[in-house]
């Protein structure tokens, strides 16, 4: 089963983010996911894995929640 882990950043108040995918991600996919994990960071870090693969990470893309599903899709329901 996919895991979805979103890491983000406390000081920087990026819980109401972190929230959002979480929230968008299970909406789309129930329980074609096993887990959807919110790990706190630091250092303005918001980064999105699946299984272990970054699917996105504030540094090198633009946040959107929608975007962000996308690229969680083609993990979810992959044969491990």
């Amino acid at each position: 089963m996919t895991r979805v882990e979103v890491e983000y950043c406390v000081p920087c108040g990026m819980l109401n983010r972190a929230n959002d995918v979480a929230r968008a991600v299970l909406e789309q996919f129930g329980e074609g996911v096993e887990e959807v994990a919110l790990v706190t960071g630091d250092d303005g870090i918001f980064i999105v894995r699946v299984d272990g693969e970054v699917v996105f990470d504030k540094t090198e893309d633009d946040y959107d929640v929608d975007a962000i599903v996308r690229a969680v899709k083609p993990h979810v329901g992959a044969a491990a």
